[in-house]
């Protein structure tokens, strides 16, 4: 989610109310609260719900997109639907989104606002923990007993703050994981943490025990959850999404964005989205290394992300340049466009990172019927769908010369490359469609309160 390298359009009418941010003001915090839904909380046949998350629409981070097409949705349905959010976004840490606004009929509070971005694993802790703060005293003061509460995990352990208000409060508390902490952050190399490694497990662990449901995004994660002691009719599987209606198959040839970007003619593997430090470029690179002489063969990256400047530094170090091109993250309504400029996408992850992290960008190209370059793990979660359904190769982490000859296979092979990219369609189609998620996610909102 973001993970497809779209960004939200900032249209539509709001209905907008002022509230005051619980960060600079929390003497008064129980009278900002607009409190919209209460009125009507007696009416059952209304239910009330609320998600928390760091970032929501108009942001165009994945968490928020994938939050919002749900929250969306449901808002459609018989629920209200509330979202407590930060007033940042991703990308602009400077950004002061509305305190509180209605949006295509859903309630959003926002109760705080990042003050340091995201360069500093220092200044990003202490805003980690100034937004548990924020959202534990929103959900205090907004949530009413029986009301549905989806907390995602960002920011990281957002379930240790909440589940303690959920149990006192009697909520139907549902922790939607996107990754699982503190193992990613000390697979990522974040040291300071090693001492309070078992304590944050043990408040993790609990706080997964409390939830009437932990929704996993992936078959690994699932069992990753189950390895803590969870019992597995506590775990649903429902993967992220797509929009798989906007985003379809079309050639890559006469893409307009092809010739814009001076690719035409050319045998184009994309990566689209976050290039974070769950990722690794090193296989990548290799492979680039070993294709340097194939001139015809170049690496479109639409997007940002924390390693995308050392990638750019790296490639201009070695001599690539020639052979690499980098493009902004683009609007929602380019993406179908943006997605169809490759001929094969690549999606990596760290193997360590297995069971904690599912690349999500796997479904958007999927719906644009591109086959999909898995390097990482061959036992992990991506790479296992596109060799059980021949939408793709898995290459292991660090076999540059694999990557290479697989490039080189399908550049040399169009049939081939074309049956691949209808499978990954013909797949999305069968299991990961969006309405499918949506309609899973409603399902069990609906029943998870009669478990």
């Amino acid at each position: 989610m973001g993970e497809e390298g779209a960004r939200l359009p900032e249209t539509g009418k709001s209905e907008r109310a002022g509230a005051t941010s619980v960060l600079t003001a929390p003497p008064s915090v129980q009278a900002s609260f607009p409190r919209i839904c209460a009125t009507s909380h007696a009416n059952m046949s209304c239910t009330r719900l609320f998600f928390v998350n760091r970032f929501f629409y108009p942001d165009h981070s994945s968490t928020s997109q994938i939050l919002s097409d749900l929250a969306f949705h449901l808002a459609r349905r018989d629920f209200q639907v509330n979202v407590i959010a930060s007033r940042g976004r991703y990308d602009d840490p400077d950004a002061a989104l509305p305190a509180f606004e209605i949006e295509k009929g859903v309630a959003i509070h926002r109760v705080c606002a990042p003050r340091f971005g995201r360069t500093s694993l220092l200044g990003r802790g202490w805003d980690y923990l100034a937004m548990h703060r924020s959202f534990t005293i929103a959900v205090w003061r907004l949530a009413a007993p029986g009301d549905r509460i989806v907390v995602k995990t960002d920011p990281p352990m957002l379930s240790v703050a909440l589940a303690p208000v959920a149990r006192r409060k009697r909520l139907i508390m549902i922790n939607w994981l996107q990754d699982v902490y503190p193992e990613t952050a000390l697979n990522l190399g974040v040291r300071g943490l090693a001492p309070a490694a078992p304590f944050l497990v043990a408040a993790r662990n609990a706080s997964l025990r409390t939830a009437a449901r932990n929704v996993a995004i992936g078959e690994v994660m699932a069992r990753r959850l189950e390895s803590f002691g969870l019992a597995r009719d506590q775990i649903s599987i429902i993967p992220n999404w797509a929009d798989d209606e906007a985003i379809t198959p079309s050639p890559t040839e006469g893409n307009p964005l092809r010739a814009a970007w001076g690719l035409e003619g050319r045998f184009v593997v994309g990566y689209s989205g976050n290039l974070g430090r769950a990722h690794e470029y090193d296989t990548l690179l290799d492979a680039a290394d070993r294709l340097r002489g194939a001139r015809d063969i170049v690496f479109l990256f639409v997007g940002a992300g924390n390693l995308t400047a050392r990638l750019k530094a790296e490639v201009e170090r070695r001599g690539l340049s020639a052979s690499f091109h980098f493009r902004p993250y683009q609007d929602r309504e380019a993406l179908p466009r943006a997605l169809a400029v490759p001929n094969a996408h690549w999606i990596s992850l760290a193997p360590a990172m297995e069971g904690l992290i599912v690349p999500s960008k796997f479904y958007g190209v999927a719906a644009a019927g591109r086959p999909t370059i898995a390097v990482g793990d061959p036992q992990g979660e991506i790479a296992q769908i596109v060799a059980r359904h021949d939408c793709g190769v898995a290459i292991a982490s660090s076999d540059g010369a694999g990557l290479a000859k697989t490039i080189l296979d399908l550049r040399g092979d169009p049939a081939r490359l074309e049956e691949m990219g209808r499978n990954a369609r013909a797949l999305l189609e069968a299991a990961f469609t969006k309405r499918h998620a949506l309609q899973r996610w409603e399902a069990l909102l609906r029943d998870v309160a009669t478990d």
